[in-house]
């Protein structure tokens, strides 16, 4: 098997996906400071005394990327993007263990475009059941908000990783983040 150049991000993705499994670890560096940036804008909307730490989430999404094997990444912004959906998917466990033990015990968060603002809104296992609900509906709008919303990925970001234009980007993200509001509105009075 030939490797690929080793010194980018992109050859050592595609070095992992060829088998070398030593390459996930040499690019998780290329890309920790990154990863940390987007593990402190996650726990930054969760309560004030939850467990984990920026480093905490990242490794364990490493694990679990390490876990689940290779994965097809298109570029930088594609790997970043699952590495922020593996980031939501430990949170999410963790607030439905944490909603367990103790019923509706959490702080909410908003979908509003200042993404990183703690006003009060849904809480992250109704967000979560929701985006499944969308995603089931629209697949494409699913991600967008994904990307957007938990990987924290611009527009621009998204329009890359998706292969669509920006003013579909915004459409859809305009009428996802509506759907949503609606569903959690009906949520909460129910």
């Amino acid at each position: 098997m030939s490797k690929l150049p080793s010194n980018t991000l992109s050859g050592l993705l595609a070095n992992w996906q060829a088998g070398d499994e030593a390459a996930l670890r040499a690019a998780f560096p290329l890309i920790y400071d990154e990863l940390r940036h987007l593990a402190r804008n996650y726990l930054r909307r969760e309560r004030p005394d939850h467990t984990f730490q920026s480093a905490a989430l990242v490794h364990e999404a490493y694990l679990r990327l390490a876990k689940q094997g290779t994965n097809q990444f298109e570029n930088r912004e594609h790997f970043l993007a699952i590495c922020a959906a593996l980031m939501r998917q430990i949170l999410v466990e963790s607030a439905r263990r944490r909603k367990a033990a103790k019923r509706d015990g959490g702080y909410r968060i908003t979908l509003d475009e200042g993404l990183a603002d703690r006003t009060p809104g849904a809480d992250l296992v109704a967000l979560d059941d929701a985006l499944n609900e969308l995603t089931k509906l629209d697949r494409q709008q699913g991600h967008i908000v994904e990307l957007r919303y938990f990987g924290g990925l611009s527009i621009e970001e998204t329009s890359r990783v998706l292969g669509l234009s920006a003013a579909t980007v915004k459409r859809h993200w305009a009428t996802a983040r509506l759907w949503l509001h609606q569903q959690l509105s009906s949520a909460t009075d129910a």
